[in-house]
């Protein structure tokens, strides 16, 4: 979303009006944040970028409401003490409705 965001702002593009024909430019635009910010650009997958951009300007009031859910639920679990919390990162993929918590844990002190 960053990358998406970046190329948007520096190339003066209305969000979402970027298209599948901007790929090489976004791509371009992905390897240089990650070798700025000395990130493995393989965590970018390209095909989420080509997701990213096929959307477009679509919302997704069904997506909304699926991540409201989830976090009221959160808000509850942290309140009432009661089960585990999501930890770090949830994914949703609205392409096929499922999502995936990735627990990513804090860096290795050097």
């Amino acid at each position: 979303m960053r990358v998406l965001e970046n190329y948007e702002l520096s190339e003066g593009c209305i969000p979402g009006e970027t298209t599948l024909s901007d790929i090489p430019a976004v791509l371009a635009r992905r390897k240089d944040m990650c070798d700025r910010m000395s990130f493995n650009k393989s965590q970018i997958p390209t095909a989420l970028v080509e997701r990213l951009l096929a959307a477009g300007k679509k919302e997704h009031p069904p997506v909304c409401a699926i991540l409201g859910g989830i976090l009221g639920q959160e808000v509850i679990k942290s309140i009432s003490c009661k089960g585990n919390p999501i930890k770090n990162f949830f994914y949703f993929d609205a392409a096929d409705g499922k999502g995936v918590i990735e627990d990513i844990p804090a860096p290795a002190a050097s």
